[in-house]
Formats: structure tokens, sequence, C-alpha cells
């Protein structure tokens, strides 16, 4: 369904919409809020505060973007109005999500030609997904969400910037950074636990 009808069929009120509606988005918004909100409670309260606003907002959505970019925007700004509020830097590592494995397994393929051939011997695809998602965990709040964002929801560096209001270069920056720093902390741990 496109999201000028799905947008009307919201306005009109249409329960299965509303249900439309967060099915294709669940994935997005959790994306960002088990990124950057460590508790489990808090994430509960926000997600409904999410989707809250979005259907109060929705009468001022003007279609420049869409609809799950919009979306997306509201729960990055949810999260970090509640990071800043509460004055939180870092999550804490929080339990495995199931909707990860998928995405770990992508993106820990992406992230091999961080280790040589001879590492790679005795790392197994499970033990690297392991320590990538502990990794993730350790970057800050939006190093952590930019890469789930980019990688693991595979949007652009223009919806990455509609979402998170910041410039595309910057998120091609803070990306950049992002994965020197899981690099960087996945051979760390790699050296730590195995040599």
């Amino acid at each position: 369904m496109e999201d000028q009808q799905l947008v009307k069929q919201l306005l009109n009120r249409e329960p299965a919409a509303f249900t439309l509606f967060v099915k294709n988005t669940e994935g997005l918004v959790a994306e960002i809020v088990f990124k950057m909100i460590a508790n489990a409670e808090d994430r509960k309260d926000l997600i409904q505060d999410i989707y809250l606003n979005a259907y109060r907002y929705l009468p001022n959505f003007r279609f420049q973007s869409k609809l799950s970019t919009w979306l997306g925007s509201i729960a990055y700004h949810a999260c970090y109005n509640y990071l800043k509020k509460k004055k939180l830097l870092l999550p804490e590592k929080i339990e495995d999500a199931e909707h990860e494995q998928d995405a770990l397994e992508v993106i820990a393929n992406r992230f091999v030609d961080c280790f040589s051939n001879q590492t790679m011997d005795y790392v197994s695809q499970k033990e690297l997904q392991q320590l990538l998602q502990s990794a993730v965990y350790q970057l800050s709040p939006i190093y952590a969400t930019l890469i789930a964002l980019y990688h693991y929801q595979e949007l652009s560096y223009q919806e990455i910037s509609t979402i998170t209001g910041l410039p595309e270069g910057t998120v091609k920056n803070y990306l950049f950074r992002a994965r020197k720093k899981l690099k960087d902390l996945l051979l760390s741990n790699y050296k730590k636990e195995d040599l």
C-alpha cells in the first residue's frame, strides 16, 4: 500500500490501517529504540509514545519523505530527548533480540575484512556475530543507531539524514567512525579472548 493511501486510511481511523502501519514500521522503530535506550521498561513506554505522537501529528505529514522515514525521525528524536533528559551517554548492554540475528549475520559478513584469513580460521561466524553484537552495544547511542539504520535497515544516507536531522556528510563521517570503532573493538575483543 502506498503512503498516501495509508495516511488517508489512518486519518479516517481505520483500525486495519494502524495495524498495517505498525507492522510495516516496527522493525525500524525497534532498531532505533533498542540501540539508543537500555532500559526495557523505558523502551516500551517510548515505543508507545512514538506511535501515539505519529498518530497525533499525522495530519501535518506532507509527503516530503517516506512515511517510515518520518516515523523514524519521530523515534530518533524521542530517544535522543530521553537520553538528553536523563543525561545518559551510553546504553547498558542489553539482552539478545531475535530480530537482530539475521542483521548481525549480514553485518558480520561485511566486517570480515577487519580480520586476517588466519584470524578467521579461529573465529566462527556465530562467534563473530556475538563479538559484533557486544561491540555495537559498546558504541555511543548515535553510532549504534547509525550502524543499525544503515546496515540492519539498509537505509540510504539521505534517509538517515532525514531521520536524525544530521547533515548527510555528518552521517557518512559518523558511520566511518562507528565502523572504525567497531573494528577496533572486535579486534581487541578477539585478542583478549583468543590470543
